[in-house]
């Protein structure tokens, strides 16, 4: 059999794996939004949301204006054409021809487009919460330049508006990009207040039901999570994961779990925290009496200490 033939039977054998009727084999009816362009979306709206800082190099303008101009009209055409598309996901639109599709895609394009100003406010905030809380950061050009904490949170603004306008896919191809760069996975659907702040970020689960309020703080490997998802579909649009209160920080390894989880003002979670019950306001959080075990010497036990409640244990990073 020379390799022409051996093409032709093993494409015979795919097209006979394709009739077997699972979700892995549909053909859909329509066409899929394109996730390269998405992210392109996401690119150039990082050029909106911070002028000075990025730009296109295919765009050769002199003003600023010219430039936004540009880009602008490059996100709204690509935008309404993808939103166009994931409306069909939505069970308003499943029936619709092109022409409605296309319209409400443009009315919900414009309407996403008006909340720029306040997504930009809000990062402001994120920079200024970034450079107060991390003496490693020498200047706000560095936070908005490199950490990966502020790329997470820009995508997670932009997307969550889209999510608002009750827009399939597009939000959550965002957020997973963001999640693929950086390690820190934050479901679109997630509420965040102004001045949030993640320092490191890897690792970090926040669920989509999560509320998060002004001036909080969060180390790597932090869990906003669900109590149980044993549930699954049937759990759909309830309140799953916690609700965190102003002024809290949270440190690396802490999971805190369930939708009537609610951790008050000014609480402090210590590292490696398990948290599924409510916090009261102003409490320190903190796991007590860790005991250290060695397997090499068991003659030798290692003297079990507690650990010390103060400031500096906190602070662990």
């Amino acid at each position: 059999m020379d390799i022409h033939e051996k093409i032709s039977a093993i494409t015979e054998m795919l097209m006979e794996d394709y009739s077997k009727g699972r979700v892995i084999d549909e053909i859909k009816t329509f066409d899929y939004p394109d996730k390269n362009v998405i992210i392109d979306i996401l690119e150039k709206l990082k050029i909106i949301i911070y002028p000075g800082y990025y730009r296109n190099s295919n765009y050769r303008t002199y003003t600023v204006k010219n430039n936004i101009s540009i880009i602008m009209e490059d996100i709204i055409y690509n935008l309404i054409k993808q939103i166009s598309v994931v409306l069909k996901y939505s069970a308003e639109y499943r029936n619709s021809d092109n022409d409605v599709l296309s319209q409400a895609a443009e009315k919900i394009t414009f309407e996403f487009l008006e909340k720029i100003p306040k997504i930009r406010e809000y990062i402001e905030t994120d920079i200024a919460a970034a450079y107060d809380g991390d003496p490693a950061a020498y200047n706000k050009d560095e936070i908005i330049c490199s950490y990966p904490g502020l790329f997470a949170i820009f995508t997670n603004r932009i997307a969550h508006e889209l999510f608002l306008l009750k827009v399939p896919l597009i939000p959550r191809i965002m957020t997973e990009y963001a999640h693929s760069l950086t390690g820190i996975d934050i479901h679109p659907g997630t509420t965040i207040g102004k001045y949030f702040f993640i320092d490191h970020g890897t690792g970090i689960v926040i669920g989509e039901t999560t509320v998060i309020g002004s001036h909080v703080k969060i180390y790597q490997g932090v869990t906003l999570g669900a109590l149980s998802t044993r549930g699954g579909q049937n759990l759909r649009g309830k309140k799953r994961h916690p609700t965190i209160c102003d002024n809290v920080t949270i440190y690396s390894g802490a999971s805190i779990l369930g939708g009537e989880t609610v951790v008050g003002k000014g609480v402090v979670v210590g590292g490696n925290a398990f948290i599924t019950t409510s916090i009261p306001e102003g409490a320190k959080v903190s796991v007590k009496s860790q005991e250290l075990t060695y397997n090499y010497d068991s003659s030798k036990p290692v003297e079990r200490k507690e650990i010390e409640q103060d400031e500096k244990w906190y602070y662990i990073i």
